[in-house]
């Protein structure tokens, strides 16, 4: 059995301590809101304002680290991480909350999207894309039994807790980076990378990838980040039970992650619009489940499932249109994420704000969800189009995703 390098796992705990810090705030919002005096729409903006930090930082901070040496960088990055969730661990105030959040989420695109392309270097060409996985399962273990745990916690011993473990969990992904990570350059660096980089973008495909992003992980967020007062106001479950309807969506997430891995490895384009399509229904259901428990939990498990098993796909495809360069596109694909957080999270609080109901967020994020497999059926027809036909005057088939991926990173 192939052993797994040190840095890779070095990595798993970077991407484990990132993820809890954006998720973990969607279970403490009663808490926080209650300890800042503010509603729980402004909380919302927790998760809102990090997630829009993300999509910056994920952008701005790539770019600008483009000739650096990519151990260099995660090890920068991971320092920022600390800072900022010290700062919400000791904040006084919703501003200097806010701000810790902020600095936190500056790393986030960034890490992942320069940790993908280095964690592919660190094994044998044909184990590249079980690297990333692996990389990439530290933000499903942070949903399945960080969050949970992390609720929990900010629950019996304050939130503030929750936040000062976070920031140990940084230390210690930091420690490893500096001893386990190489610090060899993942590929050629140099002044000319950010002019490659830019180069991916000229691609049409690579735009309708990133818009499919943004509108598919918006549609799950768009409903899940105002999960805790729904639970406890709609399906009238006590505060404490938030944190296991948490590991259920953190099973679903888990799952998802492993589905989409192996439906990815076929159709790409096919099996993005079947879990798009899928997660439209899914969000349409949970209109009428978030009143029962065991509704809510069942929805709950199969949002999570379905939401997250795009993911690989939604990655996938934009890196397959960006091969040469990928460093830059798969930092601008997380941003991606993150800002379809931040549009989910920000119109679910506008409607709550409006007074049409702590159940409104659900049907933001189905309206995304229609939306994204909209712009998924146009690209998917766009490429069509465009490839060459066979000798049968058909279109040639999408390449599979284990093809896309080889090509992304070799």
């Amino acid at each position: 059995m192939t052993r797994m390098p040190l840095g890779l796992l070095a990595l798993a705990v970077g991407g484990f301590g990132i993820g809890l810090t954006e998720f973990v705030i969607l279970g403490l919002l009663p808490e926080v809101a209650a300890d800042f005096a503010v509603s729980i729409p402004v909380a919302g903006h927790l998760v809102s304002g990090y997630a829009l930090s993300v999509a910056v930082g994920g952008v701005v901070v790539t770019a600008a680290t483009a000739a650096l040496r990519p151990k260099t960088v995660l090890c920068a990055l991971m320092v920022l991480f600390i800072v900022g969730n010290l700062l919400s661990a000791v904040s006084g105030d919703y501003a200097t909350m806010f701000f810790g959040r902020v600095v936190a989420a500056l790393c986030h695109g960034a890490f992942f999207g320069i940790g993908a392309v280095l964690a592919s270097n660190l094994v044998a060409s044909d184990r590249k894309a079980r690297a990333i996985s692996v990389m990439f399962a530290g933000l499903t273990i942070a949903n399945v039994l960080g969050v949970p745990l992390g609720t929990f916690l900010g629950q019996q011993l304050g939130w503030r807790s929750t936040f000062w473990a976070i920031t140990i969990v940084g230390v210690i992904a930091l420690a490893g980076l500096i001893a386990y990570v190489p610090a060899k350059d993942a590929a050629e660096r140099g002044p000319g990378q950010l002019r490659r980089e830019l180069g991916a973008f000229t691609s049409g495909q690579v735009w309708l990838s990133i818009l499919v992003t943004v509108f598919g992980f918006g549609a799950m967020f768009g409903a899940f980040t105002y999960i805790a007062p729904m639970l406890t106001s709609l399906a009238g479950l006590p505060p404490d039970a938030v944190a296991w309807m948490l590991v259920i969506f953190g099973a679903g997430l888990f799952t998802g992650n492993i589905i989409g891995g192996k439906t990815a490895d076929g159709n790409l384009d096919k099996s993005l619009l079947v879990l798009l399509s899928a997660l439209t229904i899914v969000l349409s259901a949970f209109t009428l489940t978030v009143h029962s428990p065991a509704g809510s939990a069942v929805t709950l498990f199969l949002l999570g499932a379905v939401g997250f098993a795009a993911v690989p796909g939604m990655q996938t495809r934009v890196l397959s249109f960006a091969h040469k360069a990928p460093t830059l596109a798969s930092g601008v694909n997380i941003s991606a994420f993150n800002l379809g957080n931040a549009i989910g999270a920000y119109l679910g609080g506008t409607t709550i704000a409006a007074g049409l109901g702590l159940a409104s967020p659900i049907w933001v994020g189905a309206a995304l969800a229609v939306t994204a497999v909209a712009l998924m059926g146009t690209a998917s027809l766009l490429l069509r189009r465009n490839q060459p036909t066979g000798p049968s005057g058909t279109p040639e088939t999408v390449p599979h995703a284990t093809e896309l991926t080889r090509k992304a990173y070799s």
